[in-house]
């Protein structure tokens, strides 16, 4: 007669027989935001969840090597606009997004994070992950796939690009008296979507900008870990 398992092993059993969250991640340059994700992987502070793939749209982007030498590796990819455009002349930057869509549904992810992605993506795309546009050769979607970016700023105070550098400048200048980071939900105006999370950072008048920037992104691989939670445990709520 078989002994029943012991606490230890029927949590052991039951945690290996949880589907893993599956989460993709899009990236442009260094991955600092991606090493966060990649070390909280299937811990505590991201459980059952495994980054199924990161997409660059730069070649040589620091976070691709990052996630290819990571334990176990991460599936790369990437696809850069400019020579997407000059490979199909007939094409168009929609068309571009298009086809980074068509990649992340091929992952199959319960989830899209924009880790330091440098590229403003367009209605088309966020309707193909919403399940509102289906790709042609492509199955449609069981259910919209949330994405969510990390934005250098508070929302509503720098949108767009060179967020930290503006807001550090108006801080000096006395234009602003507080600056932060956010996470927050991606539409099709740029940094407005709804905030998970937004977090203050100490900023101090005389210093400079890279003692705050060092501030910043400490509290940034902190957000993008509890915000990237938060919407796995929407979509697919461990043990589900």
């Amino acid at each position: 007669m078989e002994e029943d398992p012991s606490p230890a092993e029927a949590s052991v059993s039951a945690s290996a027989s949880v589907s893993p969250r599956r989460l993709a991640v899009l990236i442009s340059g260094e991955g600092t935001n991606l090493q966060a994700l990649i070390n909280a992987q299937n811990t505590p502070s991201l459980p059952h969840t495994h980054i199924i793939l990161v997409l660059s749209n730069r070649k040589h982007a620091r976070g691709l090597t990052r996630a290819s030498t990571a334990n176990p590796p991460i599936p790369t990819a990437h696809l850069a606009l400019q020579p997407f455009l000059k490979s199909h002349p007939t094409k168009t930057r929609e068309d571009y997004d298009e086809e980074v869509a068509r990649l992340l549904v091929r992952a199959k992810p319960d989830a899209v994070v924009c880790a330091g992605w440098m590229h403003i993506v367009s209605s088309r795309f966020l309707d193909v992950l919403k399940g509102v546009r289906v790709l042609e050769g492509e199955e449609p979607l069981e259910r919209e796939i949330p994405i969510i970016n990390i934005h250098p700023a508070l929302f509503g105070q720098f949108d767009g690009a060179h967020a930290v550098e503006r807001g550090f400048e108006a801080f000096q200048r006395g234009e602003v008296e507080e600056l932060g980071v956010m996470v927050h939900r991606v539409v099709r105006e740029v940094d407005r979507g709804e905030p998970l999370i937004e977090r203050r950072v100490e900023v101090r008048k005389g210093e400079e900008m890279g003692e705050y920037e060092e501030r910043l992104h400490k509290v940034e691989w902190e957000i993008i870990v509890e915000a990237t939670r938060m919407v796995l445990d929407e979509v697919k709520p461990v043990g589900s």
